[in-house]
């Protein structure tokens, strides 16, 4: 069986602060204009005050009895309160501007509560036509005094329809700038999750090409020392050598690749950490896969350049994940590098010979990772584009296409030579 449920309203139920003070500011606008009203009604023609009529109280309380709707229907309000100011005449009450007090307030209402404001300005306009008309003595009789009585009558329901359109515009223009004021802290806050998305990507690109490349040697390292350990003991012995070298190396990158993280922005600080590697540095990166029992060959066309720090770091990486992944996935141990310096972009290749391995098996069963995207992202940040796939010869091939600085911009040390330092005749690495 349903329990009945009280439906009734809870006694001395306490209503919000905001439902209360709305209340509160209705009733003493009522009690405002009612007041004025009937103070109104005091004034006769003879300029003499004398206590307010019955028709004084009736006209102050028919016409201030419908305030209260004012925002729901402000043109029936508004109606009323001006037929009731009209009925002042014939009630004996002379028609001055606090009588129609009630009216005045619903003119106001309409400008802030009508959607149009030519809706709006039509109303007040009509009713300060009928308040004209109404203000017109009966006897026909019409003096200075009663001129100027009637054109303040006239004119008071258009001076509170300006001050309702000034305060409708004013709250239109406070409520735009508040809108703009919130799009722009959203605008910031997705801009702030933006770079902050960006910069955990960047992250973990940089870190990805670091402990890729350092961790694959030292495997590829100790590989070999494993293979060759009964076999070949002197081979094991700098296997293991150049194991501990790469492990150095590795905590050292990583070292400083976490200090730059930690870093506050300091010029000084950052400047100690030195350059970004680069091209430059490709010989170096050519021998640290050589010591790990991968053979590569580079080979360049056409004239190098000066590259923006941007796009040299990109190609650097480029390389040095490309025969990362030779290193891992390969079934043969050589590979071959390309640089192409023509059309306005350099051209940078590495594919693998995709033959049968030659000495210690390749590290091909572990699963793909990250590589090709952190590529493909680092090319695209610069302006340029990487396509990576199989050769229908055997091997993979990745091409990257990265954007040259203009011709005048010719690297001093490339310029007449056309060659990367490490490069020979041959394309073999020295």
């Amino acid at each position: 069986m349903r329990t009945p449920v009280n439906r009734a309203p809870e006694l001395g139920r306490v209503l919000p602060a905001s439902d209360t003070a709305g209340r509160g500011r209705e009733g003493a606008v009522v009690a405002a204009a009612f007041v004025v009203c009937l103070l109104g009604g005091t004034v006769r023609v003879e300029d003499t005050l004398t206590a307010p009529p019955l028709a004084g109280w009736l006209l102050a309380l028919v016409s201030c009895a419908v305030l209260p709707a004012r925002r729901r229907r402000p043109l029936a309000v508004l109606a009323a309160t001006t037929a009731a100011g009209v009925a002042a005449q014939p009630l004996g009450l002379v028609l001055s501007p606090p009588v129609i007090a009630p009216a005045l307030v619903a003119a106001y209402a309409c400008a802030l509560g009508l959607p149009g404001e030519r809706r709006a300005a039509g109303a007040a306009v009509l009713a300060s036509v009928a308040l004209l008309a109404g203000s017109v003595p009966l006897d026909g009789n019409l003096s200075w005094r009663d001129a100027s009585r009637m054109g303040s009558v006239a004119a008071a329901p258009l001076v509170a329809w300006l001050v309702g359109h000034a305060v409708r515009t004013r709250r239109a223009y406070l409520a735009a700038v508040e809108e703009r004021a919130r799009r722009a802290e959203e605008s910031r806050e997705l801009e702030a999750r933006r770079r902050v998305a960006e910069e955990r990507v960047r992250i973990a690109r940089e870190l990805h090409d670091l402990v890729a490349h350092q961790i694959t040697l030292a495997n590829a390292q100790a590989t070999v020392a494993a293979h060759f350990f009964d076999s070949r003991p002197e081979q094991t012995r700098v296997s293991l050598r150049e194991l501990v070298e790469t492990t150095g190396h590795a905590l050292d990158e990583l070292r400083a690749t976490v200090g730059l993280l930690r870093q506050t922005g300091d010029a000084d600080t950052a400047a100690g950490e030195g350059p970004a590697p680069g091209l430059a540095r490709l010989p170096d990166l050519l021998e640290s896969f050589r010591r790990a029992g991968l053979e590569v060959a580079v080979r360049q066309q056409g004239r190098a350049r000066a590259l923006p720090p941007g796009v040299d770091l990109t190609a650097y990486r480029i390389v040095q994940e490309a025969l990362t992944n030779v290193t891992k996935h390969a079934a043969g141990r050589g590979a071959r590098v390309g640089l192409d310096w023509g059309g306005g972009l350099l051209t940078v290749t590495v594919a693998d010979d995709g033959g049968a391995p030659g000495g210690p098996p390749a590290l091909s069963d572990r699963p793909p990772g990250y590589g090709l995207i952190g590529m493909r992202e680092r090319a695209a940040a610069v302006g340029g584009e990487l396509t990576a796939g199989s050769r229908p010869e055997g091997g993979f091939l990745v091409t990257a296409r990265l954007p040259l600085p203009p011709v005048r911009d010719v690297a001093a040390d490339g310029e007449g030579t056309g060659r990367t330092p490490g490069a020979t005749d041959g394309g073999r690495t020295a």
